[in-house]
């Protein structure tokens, strides 16, 4: 059996490495076709290498095409898979530090919200620039499976303006399949779930053990856990008022909504710090910080490290290896996957990216009808449909009023700014972001006039309610092991319970 896979934003240890791993583990795909591609020669380099170390490890003779010429690395290719974060962690920096000035604090800001929105902006106009060249140069039956952020944005602009079959995966809801198993004592294979929603608002609207619904006693099993009743007290509360479990981290959750982060004195009595996860301001860019600078300093030691094992007993969760398992054996898989509605979830939009459960075989992919959410989560998800709705129309047409109204109506950010400070906000993020943004030219120039003309609304430098500085290689030094979990991690986020740090 062989068949071309190719990375795009192969430099991303984080993935590129697992995903790897994971797909090779699958016996049928040994002489399949790798080819690696990042615009950063640099880290495509050190991230080649080992993956290279590892195949040779593993007794295969697969030889991966590592390009910096994404057309090339994408010829022929039938499966995709995109990890890229367009602007790096230079302007990952900027989604969280003007907001902050504004009183808009994020634990990540890359789904919804300020930091989110822009994001997505460079996003998109990169995505469409991908979606072009896999056109033009992949099997016409590629298939781009996208694990790039924000999920949904990205994944609605392909289907609708890239032209390539694009399904968006995430490890949201397996996360949170583990917590409700936790809190009834069951093991995850013992729990059924059925979950539906969009990318980091999808639901737990069914949840059976041996064919008995465990849907209500939910909230007093999670309010008596000894660790979630302290680490997950947004979803907790969303529980409590919406009656239905959400699959994203506390942290996460919690800048989506217009409740947990409104005002800074208050913003501690709904997150924990003992993992960034939980809520910690900018804790998702710190946790990449460190994880980037820790990889490039001890990438020789990383060398001289066990090579990764391609067994069935290490493969990871992502869906991406089991999808593709399953198009090529004929095997069953069932996971939940970003696509585009059409009438899966009845009361949310048919253009919409919706999350829900899907099936993949020899025969294809399959997304079974959900019918209706329930009233409340539905009404959650449909404030930030209309949001992603608004920032993929605005990226895609460089349209900077159609931005401007994406970020008034997010809920946050609508929450804690008034429409001047938002107006104002958008000037700042999209004259940090000009290098990323080719559609907004025009839009830039008028916003550095506006910015240098003075008579601005006062801002203040913040810090955020609650944020940690960014440890040094030295530090993370002193326990090596845990610097290489976070470095060589996709989901940063998996030790939520970790050691309670000072604040």
């Amino acid at each position: 059996m062989s068949f071309k896979v190719t990375f795009i934003g192969a430099g991303s240890i984080g993935f590129t490495r697992g995903l790897l791993k994971d797909l090779l583990a699958v016996p049928e795909f040994s002489n399949i076709e790798v080819a690696f591609t990042d615009i950063n020669q640099h880290n495509l380099d050190m991230v080649t290498q080992l993956c290279q170390r590892d195949i040779t490890e593993n007794g295969l003779s697969i030889q991966i095409q590592a390009t910096t010429d994404r057309r090339e690395a994408l010829k022929d290719a039938k499966y995709v898979l995109c990890t890229i974060r367009v602007g790096g962690l230079e302007a990952f920096a900027t989604d969280v530090d003007i907001p902050l000035k504004y009183g808009v604090d994020q634990c990540v800001g890359d789904t919804l919200c300020a930091g989110g929105i822009m994001y997505g902006q460079r996003g998109i106009a990169e995505m469409l620039s991908i979606c072009k060249d896999i056109r033009e140069n992949a099997d016409p039956n590629v298939l781009l499976l996208n694990y790039a952020n924000p999920m949904a944005m990205l994944t609605w602009a392909c289907n609708k303006y890239g032209g390539v079959r694009t399904i968006g995966l995430c490890h949201g809801v397996q996360h949170g399949h583990h917590q409700i198993a936790e809190v009834y004592g069951l093991k995850q294979d013992e729990v059924d779930i059925i979950c539906a929603g969009i990318n980091h608002q999808t639901w737990y609207v069914q949840i059976r053990h041996q064919g008995k619904d465990l849907t209500g006693g939910l909230l007093e099993a999670f309010e008596n856990h000894p660790d979630y009743a302290r680490t997950e007290k947004v979803r907790i509360d969303m529980l409590r008022r919406f009656g239905y479990y959400s699959t994203e981290s506390n942290g996460h959750l919690s800048e989506y909504l217009p409740w947990y982060r409104k005002r800074a004195d208050e913003i501690k009595d709904w997150i924990d710090m003992g993992s960034w996860i939980n809520g910690e301001t900018g804790g998702y860019l710190r946790v990449c910080t460190e994880g980037r600078n820790w990889f490039e300093t001890d990438f020789p030691n990383w060398m001289k490290d066990t090579p990764l094992s391609y067994t069935a007993e290490e493969r990871g969760h992502e869906h991406g290896s089991y999808i593709i398992e399953g198009l090529e054996t004929g095997r069953v898989y069932r996971g939940h996957f970003n696509v585009v509605n059409n009438g899966i979830i009845s009361n949310l939009p048919d253009d919409a990216i919706i999350e829900a459960p899907g099936y993949v075989d020899g025969n294809g992919i399959s997304m079974p009808r959900v019918g209706e959410l329930p009233l409340g989560p539905a009404a959650v998800c449909n404030v930030s449909i209309s949001v992603q709705r608004l920032a993929v129309e605005a990226a895609v047409h460089g349209d900077v009023r159609l931005l401007r109204q994406a970020f008034m109506m997010d809920p946050l950010v609508g929450a804690v700014c008034n429409p001047k400070e938002i107006w104002q906000m958008v000037d700042e993020m999209l004259v940090a972001g000009e290098a990323w943004l080719p559609q907004y030219t025009d839009a830039i120039e008028q916003a550095k006039k506006r910015l240098a003309a003075g008579n601005l609304i006062p801002t203040r430098i913040n810090e955020g309610a609650a944020r940690l500085k960014v440890k040094t290689v030295d530090e993370m030094q002193q326990d090596r092991e845990a610097a290489n979990k976070l470095a060589g991690a996709s989901d940063k986020g998996t030790d939520r319970a970790a050691v309670v740090v000072e604040q």
